[in-house]
Parts: C-alpha cells; structure tokens; sequence
C-alpha cells in the first residue's frame, strides 16, 4: 500500500535508504552517502505532506517524494514543458531486498496517476549518471533525458535530468 509518510517513520526511512547505498555503492554506484538522504530532508518531505511510503506487512519498504517545488539546480536545464505546471521526483527507494519485484513501478505508477488527477503538465526527476539501471528504467517509461545537474556533496559525477510529458 502507498500512503503519506508519517514523521515517527522517518528512523525507518532513513534505515531503508541507508540500505540502498550500501547496496549501491557495494555495486559501484557511488549516488547516496552518510550525508544524504538525509533526517532533514525527510524532515522537510513530511511538513510539506511530500513524502510517500510502500508499506507491505506492516513494514516501509520503498519511498518517493513528490514535488511541485524547482530545485535551484533545475534552472539550468531546457524542460520540454514551459509552464510551472510540474512536479518533481526525489528519493524514490526501494530496500535491496526487496528490489526486483515490481515497487518501483508501483510508486512511479503512483507518482504519474498523482500527476495526472492533479493536471499537472509533465514529471520531472534526476538520476545518477552511473546507475544504468535507473536511467533504463526511466526511458522505459518514456521519460526523456535532458541535461545535466551536480550535486558535489553526493558526487563528482553528473546527474541526469529526464522529464515525461503527461
């Protein structure tokens, strides 16, 4: 089940995305570390009622936030849509084990019908430049690369931005 995240879950939250960089960087993908994600940020997700949980078995096994906000990081890039009509993807997770089956769908399929009900114009997100696997995934479902942003706390290495046009 995807529900709104609640601020007593955020020390599961974080343990969950705390897993999937160990995970990643255990494969060579060196997207999240001890600094991020982090308590603030989910801190932030939860007030703005942003922050979103699969809970299966009475355990959170996967996150996503979505956003209507632009990071300042984001101005940078040429968006297919010109209007302020648009969220935006963070942080989506789903714990290692668990990978695999379908959750990631799941919440991006969430994330999308949100989009869709809400008559937002397009979704917009960013991936690590070295995790292929993301970026398949992404133009799998349509979305379209765009450029490149830099986050120097998380990476010497760019990050691609992908937009979907509902």
């Amino acid at each position: 089940m995807i529900r709104i995240a609640k601020s007593e879950e955020i020390s599961s939250i974080l343990e969950l995305t705390r897993a999937c960089a160990e995970y990643m960087i255990a494969n060579g993908i060196y997207q999240w570390n001890d600094t991020y994600p982090s308590r603030e940020a989910f801190e932030s997700d939860i007030v703005k009622n942003e922050l979103y949980v699969f809970e299966q078995e009475n355990e959170i096994i996967g996150t996503i936030v979505i956003s209507d906000f632009m990071d300042e990081e984001y101005k940078t890039i040429n968006w297919i849509s010109n209007t302020n009509k648009n969220i935006y993807i963070h942080r989506l997770a789903v714990h290692p084990l668990h990978q695999g089956k379908g959750i990631a769908k799941k919440l991006m399929d969430f994330a999308e019908n949100y989009a869709r009900k809400n008559n937002y114009e397009s979704i917009r997100l960013d991936t690590f430049s070295k995790n292929e696997r993301n970026q398949k995934i992404y133009r799998k479902r349509g979305y379209k690369q765009l450029g490149n942003v830099y986050f120097p706390t998380q990476s010497e290495y760019p990050f691609y931005c992908y937009e979907l046009i509902l």
